[in-house]
This record gives structure tokens, sequence and C-alpha cells, in this order.
């Protein structure tokens, strides 16, 4: 008996989980801070479910550090914390096994609000992530950011990252971020950048293989809160320009895999907020409008300023962060005819708070599928604590 198998037969939903739908499986993992947020799942060596996300008192403050725990047949472990830098805030996690064994965590590091400060950090462990090589950057570049894992793709390892740029020397808002990918020929020794062609306000790329075996798919966050956006590239390389799906974003996080399992093998699975800024009634200035700026060191330069072109659209912040949708295509995401919420609410997200617990988003979800076929969700839950679902082949077949 596998160990996901083993936790299904007596999993138990925990917290408030009223909003879930029917049949679903769910448990919260420990919340060792008063916020917890940007979730990344991964199945990890010794069959344990590894999940990566940052926590602290609020994003952006310094106290905000990567934390990890793994689940196995017995629950969720004691979190522990694999970042401690007391002068940056450190988000946006990743585990990535990588195909020489090694288990890969990467991570952001900036100063206060300012995304465009942020460099890539890197952590290695050669034992399943139970020990760590201590912290390096990965470039020396500032005002990268990441979200989900490198693929390998024709012998290359390609990284997904964004760049966060300001627009005339004012405080970065997100309205000049584009897309690009890192990559590597060297097991991750060296990396060269290509940039995402007319990708301005298409961030968080999300890789997944084509049906066809032979080429790649991009997912893209859209700043401006209208649409998940997709390109496609035969070598991970060269990219086409970013185009709309038909499904909606809210300038928040997705994620996409290829399914290899179960009724819908070889479908795409995406998790997504079934929502964009036309249904929105309200707009936050910033994503950081909440936090003062924190002193700010030596190492804090930001990246190269961006001249905005004269019809510059701004980034939409605000549009609620609810529900959390499952939704799978058939035709490498052109179109997506099934779609089912997972959980639902009204997603107020004008607020970072934790600490007065008024936010209420259902946000940031990351998806994987372990050989049983399991799917297995985690995302925000509220900003107070990471929500896992795990999603049987049954359940997802009667969609």
């Amino acid at each position: 008996m596998t160990a996901s198998t083993s936790w299904l037969e007596g999993a138990r939903a925990a917290g408030d989980a009223s909003g879930l739908a029917s049949g679903l499986l769910a448990d919260d993992l420990p919340a060792p801070t008063v916020q917890c947020h940007a979730a990344n799942l991964m199945p990890l060596a010794d069959g344990s479910l590894g999940c990566v996300w940052f926590g602290g008192t609020q994003e952006g403050v310094a106290d905000i550090s990567v934390w990890f725990a793994r689940r196995t047949a017995q629950g969720w472990s004691v979190p522990q914390q694999l970042s401690h830098d007391a002068a940056r805030s450190e988000q946006n996690p990743i585990l990535w096994p990588a195909p020489d064994g090694t288990l890969w965590l990467l991570h952001t590091a900036q100063r206060s609000g300012h995304q465009d400060t942020a460099i890539v950090r890197v952590r290695r462990s050669t034992d399943g992530g139970h020990s760590w090589s201590a912290p390096e950057a990965l470039l020396p570049d500032t005002g990268l950011f990441v979200r989900h894992p490198p693929v390998v793709h024709q012998g290359r390892w390609l990284l997904p990252i964004w760049h966060c740029r300001t627009v005339g020397g004012a405080r970065w808002s997100g309205d000049a971020d584009d897309s690009a990918v890192l990559v590597s020929t060297d097991a991750g020794r060296s990396w060269t950048e290509h940039a995402v062609p007319d990708s301005l306000g298409a961030v968080h790329m999300n890789i997944v293989p084509a049906r066809d075996g032979q080429g790649l798919l991009a997912f893209y966050r859209s700043r401006w809160a209208d649409h998940v956006w997709r390109s496609t590239s035969a070598d991970g390389v060269r990219w086409s320009a970013p185009q709309p799906t038909v499904l909606p974003n809210n300038n928040s996080s997705i994620q996409v895999i290829r399914l290899q399992h179960g009724t819908h093998a070889g479908w795409l699975a995406m998790v997504f907020n079934a929502i964009s800024a036309e249904q929105a009634t309200e707009r936050r200035v910033s994503l950081y409008d909440e936090i003062e700026d924190e002193t700010e060191g030596p190492d804090a330069t930001p990246a190269a300023t961006y001249a905005a072109p004269a019809a510059a659209r701004s980034a939409f912040w605000g549009t609620p962060r609810a529900p959390m949708t499952l939704a799978l295509s058939d035709d490498d995401g052109l179109s997506w005819p099934i779609r089912r919420d997972l959980e639902t609410g009204d997603g107020y997200c004008m607020t970072n708070n934790s600490a007065e617990q008024r936010n209420r988003e259902l946000s940031y979800p990351s998806l994987v599928q372990t050989p049983d076929g399991v799917l297995h969700v985690a995302y925000t839950h509220h900003r107070q604590r990471i929500r896992h679902l795990a999603i049987t082949d049954d359940w997802l077949s009667r969609a």
C-alpha cells in the first residue's frame, strides 16, 4: 500500500472546509507563522510528498522565510525553516528533483516590497531534503522571480523566470514585468537567458510538454487580470508570443501539469482562480500597499528601470482570489471543457493582513500527480494556512 493510499483511507477534513466540493479529501499543513502563502508540492524519492511555502508576518516583511514539510502515511511533519535572511523577504519556493537525484530548493529574496531587488537563491540536498547545502545566488542579477520548477527538454534544463522591472524610477507595481527562460546545458552550473517575445504582463511561466511529446507549451498569469495566456516552443529556447486562452485570470498564480495516470491520462490539468478583473468591484494600489519600507542595505540595488511605452497598461490588483478551480483540456490548452470548483468563497484580497484574519483568498495553487493516480493540490487558505487536497481518479472521472 502506498503512502498516499494509506493516507486517503483515513483522511478527514481539517479547519473550515465548508466551501469544499463534496467528496474531496482535505487536510491543512501545520502553520508555524501568522501568514502562510505560495505552496509548491513535489513527490520525493522516498515516496513522501514534499511541500514548501513562505511564512512570517506578512509578504514583503523581512521575517518572511521558506518552510518545508513532508506528507507520509502518518501525516505532515513538523515544518522546517529553510531560509534565514533577516534582511530580506524570502518568497516563492520551489522543490525540484534534478536528473542526478539531487533535490533543489529555489526561492526569491527581496528587500521589503521591492520585487525589483529580488535575487534567486538555491540550496541542494543529496539526502531527500533532510539536510541542505548553504544558500547561494543562482545568478548575480536582481529583479528576477521564479514560481514553477525547471523542466528538462532535449538535454537542456529550462527554468522559467520573469523580470520585475520598475517604470521611470517609480516603486515596483508589476506594470513592466515580462518573462524569459534560463537555459542550462551543463546541469545548472551556468545559464543563458532567452526572452519570451511580447510577454509584457505575462508572468509565472509554467512549462509543460505538448501532447505530441516533441514540443512544449507554456501558460502564464496575467498582470492585467484578464486571461490565462499561452505560448508554444519546439526547443524550449525560442517561444511564440503569448496569446490569451479562454480561461480567466485575476493576476494570481496558476499551475498546470500533464496527467500521466487515470481516466484522463494525457490531458492537461490546471488549477487557478476562475475569475478576472471584469468581476472585480474594488482595486488595490499595489501588492505591497500596506507595508512600510524597511531599512535598505548595501545589496538593495534594484534592477534597471523600464521605459514604459506611451500606452502602457497598469497591473490590476484586488480581483477576488476565489474560487479555486480545476480545469481539464484534451487539446493542449486551446479549450477547457471540464471545469470544477474545488473550494468556493468570496476571495477577498484587498488586504494581505493575516494577523487580523482579514484576508480570505484561496490562491497560489500547486498541482502534482502521484503514481497511484491521485492528484494533490496545495493552496493558500486565507493567508493563514496551506490547504492540501487529494483528488482521486474516481472523483475526477465524475467531472
